[in-house]
């Protein structure tokens, strides 16, 4: 991706956000320059990568498979001076854009619905070698659980919420005639560099061609801790 193209997206999450009244941490809004200044106080943001995260799995088509995310708060699992046991993103997609198939090994994960359009997901049940299991597939939606053949669509109004299990794979997009929605996680610590599984190999983080000045960093882009 161009770095304009992440610039721009960056803006646009930023704007829609601001319209579902969703405000952000302080973290969110510091420039490039005013990261080289900051201390060991905010090691937290860089070790545990939160931040900003522009996607497109490093594929280039950033339109058709991509995905705007923040991830709020998050533990480590690989680093013992972080407790916490659990994570929170708040994330957009656009109609067109559609977040590819993959499961995670070990993460268990809320998403909802906070706002926007509907949003389509479909499931599997991974089989014992990791590929899609024809079984059928356990939903567990706002306190309700029931069953459908596998990669059945499931639609989540605003407000609806889905729980995905380990080795469930799901792809999720936007019902057409919906625009957009935004997106919220709620989920044990995230760890994107040893727990996503993509049924289609893929990349986790764009490769940018730097056109202009980066507007905000991504969440893998922080210089280290000033002294």
């Amino acid at each position: 991706m161009k770095r304009s193209e992440i610039n721009k997206c960056i803006r646009e999450f930023e704007a829609r956000l601001k319209e579902h009244r969703f405000e952000l941490p302080p973290f969110l809004s510091f420039t490039p320059e005013e990261w080289k200044s900051k201390g060991h106080e905010y090691d937290e943001v860089r070790d545990n990568a939160l931040g900003w995260d522009i996607t497109d799995y490093g594929e280039g088509h950033f339109d058709t498979k991509g995905l705007y995310l923040i991830t709020l708060r998050n533990g480590n699992v690989h680093n013992k001076k972080y407790t916490k046991t659990y994570a929170e993103k708040i994330m957009m997609l656009k109609e067109g854009q559609i977040s590819p198939n993959h499961f995670h090994w070990n993460k268990m994960e809320d998403i909802i619905n906070r706002g926007g359009g509907n949003i389509v997901f479909r499931l599997w049940n991974a089989d014992k070698d990791e590929g899609l299991d024809t079984s059928d597939v356990k939903i567990f939606s706002d306190g309700r659980e029931y069953t459908v053949p596998a990669g059945s669509e499931i639609i989540l109004k605003p407000g609806q919420s889905l729980s995905l299990y380990p080795y469930y794979y799901h792809e999720f997009s936007i019902q057409p005639g919906t625009g957009y929605a935004i997106i919220g996680e709620v989920s044990m610590c995230n760890d994107d560099n040893t727990d996503n599984r993509f049924y289609e190999p893929l990349g986790r983080f764009p490769t940018i061609e730097e056109d202009e000045p980066p507007y905000r960093l991504l969440c893998n882009e922080y210089p280290k801790a000033k002294d």
